[in-house]
């Protein structure tokens, strides 16, 4: 077995493969760009290579230098993970010159499948269903658009050495092309070095299933099922499971075999996966393979008992694979989520900056449950504006389907970051939606169920007795501390809209909490919160919780799942006035148009004295290895303009303002 490895790579798949070498007994050499310096995988690493700037273009996506530190170090074998060089036959070629070993499929395998053009051609080759579209080379816009139009809108423009959601637009109409092509070809020299485009049919309503392939260099492939990635947003995955809540064995074994042939026509010899393309009667269209492994490989792990970065390892090393397809087995149910750095509530987009607060849940086996966290952060590390915006994979597994949402449900809520904007409360909110529930999947879900975008949710009856009993319990242990003599039992605790006369008494060990005009009372036990804590924990009624909480002006913010309020606890003459207040005005941007991220001003189109139509584009905005199109909500003459290309910007810094 090798004796050292380099991991190519950074952020939590760095860290993921440092966990199992660890337990290999092989050592492991990390390098590093200048806003990794600090990083958790520098710090777990036996060994560590600085290899340059921040952007991947100066450090992680340069081959020299990762063969240099390879050869500096003595490690034998690298690990590229995903992403980066990861798909890139040249580098693995390079390699193999070099004597050192690449850990993932051999060149061949690279060029004939991870190239998104030329996988489409074999594929058509090898009698695989495809999805209708154009594989060749396109010239530029106007040749885009005559191709769309050939083919029938709408279409998907597609960068052909992309991944990671990244370098990808659908196209409804003309003008659609016209803006998205130049852009996903931008992203895709930026991203992968590499700006050729692809066209294809976009089906609507469809499943993205996905089969993980397994092979070693003795001719042996096999399948580890399937998992579903249906819940996209910007074709980027979100929420994944395995397996799918959709498929019934007999596609099961059909996708499965087709995969393995896919993979044994090219002497595929790694981890890779074979992606789907599926209709809700099951059909199913191959749409592309990733010669890698993949993001979401957890939830293949955890109802497999495979460990997949192992055996690429070993399959690199030579072993043969020691189980046949018979010897593999569905086992109970996982859901991940992505932890992204992005703000839910602003379009969901990029927000990078500091971890000042990182508390996920505690990993392991809790009774039927098991719960797991891939991160490659720490509290006090920065989300750099340079990478993708990924904090943590959260996966659960348990015994069923929906044992497993219930189970991610409760890991969100012990999940609590602080510093920057995360998705979170977003992903919570889809645990709870009884279409998630019932597996009704498609990747328009997040479009179809959060059409004018995410505001959170409203309260059920059961948050609404919740955040009353907390704040009550808070209130109570502040005015103990600070001023005992005006404690009280009967409040006034007004939540949103929402006012109600609780009575809090027995305090201690157990709270009583008493709806007092309902006659309702409820328990509120095992209370963990001391002022200044963000986390409030505890078991109302039997149901265990954990809410964010905050002081706020007056009272406290509250959030349980998805569920935000504002909450003052009031002696009844505080509530009489408070309704006298006059509700305080926000100020007015209508007139400016701001920039929703910090990010690079990559094009800023208009000038003073211009004319802009609401919906067109003023300007493009990259943060996190995205172009962001920014669009005029309103009509408007152009009075000033406040940036231009090449500026960096910070969130709400005025781009353009109106007259």
């Amino acid at each position: 077995m090798f004796s050292k490895i380099l991991i190519a790579n950074r952020g939590e798949i760095a860290v993921r493969i440092i966990k199992t070498c660890r337990r290999m007994g092989i050592a492991t050499v990390v390098v590093y760009s200048e806003a990794d310096a600090d990083s958790m995988a520098v710090e777990m690493a036996d060994e560590t290579v600085f290899i340059g700037g921040a952007p991947a273009s100066e450090s992680y996506l340069v081959a020299d230098k990762i063969v240099a530190a390879a050869r500096e170090t003595g490690a034998e074998a690298i690990h590229p993970g995903f992403g980066f060089l990861s798909e890139n036959a040249s580098f693995a070629r390079r390699l193999e010159e070099e004597g050192i070993v690449f850990i993932g499929p051999n060149p061949h395998a690279i060029e004939a499948m991870g190239d998104k053009i030329e996988s489409k051609k074999f594929a058509t080759r090898a009698g695989v269903s495809v999805v209708p579209g154009h594989v060749g080379e396109i010239d530029d816009t106007a040749h885009a658009i005559k191709i769309s139009e050939d083919i029938g809108y709408p279409v998907m423009i597609k960068a052909s050495a992309g991944g990671g959601g990244k370098g990808i637009r659908v196209a409804w109409n003309q003008k659609d092309v016209e803006e998205g092509f130049p852009a996903v070809k931008a992203e895709a020299k930026s991203s992968f070095g590499d700006d050729r485009i692809f066209i294809e049919k976009f089906i609507e309503s469809p499943r993205h299933i996905e089969i993980q392939v397994l092979g070693d260099k003795h001719g042996n492939v096999v399948h580890l099922f399937e998992r579903e990635c249906s819940i996209q947003r910007r074709n980027q995955k979100v929420i994944e499971e395995a397996p799918s809540p959709l498929l019934d064995e007999e596609t099961r074994a059909a996708m499965g075999a087709q995969a393995v042939a896919l993979a044994k026509a090219v002497n595929y010899d790694s981890a890779g996966t074979v992606e789907f393309v599926a209709g809700q009667d099951k059909s199913f269209f191959f749409l592309e393979m990733n010669t890698r492994l993949q993001v979401e490989h957890p939830v293949t792990e955890l109802i497999t008992g495979v460990d997949l970065v192992e055996q690429m390892i070993r399959s690199a090393y030579g072993e043969k694979l020691t189980f046949a397809q018979k010897d593999l087995a569905i086992n109970g149910w996982s859901i991940e989520s992505r932890i992204y750095a992005e703000d839910p509530y602003r379009g969901f987009l990029p927000s990078i900056g500091r971890l000042v607060r990182y508390y996920p849940p505690e990993e392991g086996q809790v009774g039927d449950v098991i719960v797991r966290n891939d991160a490659g952060v720490r509290e006090g590390d920065e989300i750099s504006m340079f990478y993708d915006p990924m904090i943590s994979k959260l996966s659960t597994w348990a015994p069923t389907r929906l044992a497993a949402i219930d189970a991610m449900g409760r890991a969100l809520e012990d999940f609590h970051i602080e510093g920057l904007g995360q998705n979170i409360p977003f992903l919570a909110a889809v645990m709870d939606q009884e279409r998630f529930r019932s597996g009704q999947l498609s990747t328009n879900y997040i479009k179809d169920e959060f059409p004018e975008g995410f505001l959170g949710t409203p309260p059920t009856d059961w948050q609404r007795d919740l955040v009353s009993a907390v704040a009550c319990a808070m209130h109570r242990i502040v005015t103990a501390r600070s001023a005992p003599q005006l404690l009280r039992d009967e409040w006034i605790v007004i939540a949103g809209h929402d006012k109600r006369l609780v009575r809090l008494s027995n305090g201690g060990a157990a709270y009583q909490v008493e709806y007092v005009n309902e006659n309702r009372a409820l328990t509120l036990t095992d209370v963990d919160w001391r002022p200044g804590k963000h986390v409030f924990r505890g078991v109302l009624d039997g149901r265990a919780f954990t809410v964010a909480v905050k002081p706020a002006a007056e009272g406290f913010v509250i959030r349980h799942r998805a569920t935000t309020l504002n909450v003052l606890v009031l002696t009844p003459r505080s509530a009489e006035l408070h309704e006298k207040l006059p509700p305080k005005k926000a100020a007015d941007t209508s007139k400016m148009i701001l920039s929703p991220m910090p990010g690079l001003v990559v094009t800023l189109d208009v000038i003073p004295g211009q004319l802009v139509r609401a919906g067109e584009a003023v300007c493009v905005v990259e943060a996190m290895k995205m172009q962001n199109i920014i669009r005029a909500e309103r009509d408007g003459t152009v009075k000033t303009v406040g940036a231009q290309a090449g500026d960096s910007v910070a969130a709400d810094e005025v781009l353009v303002e109106f007259a």
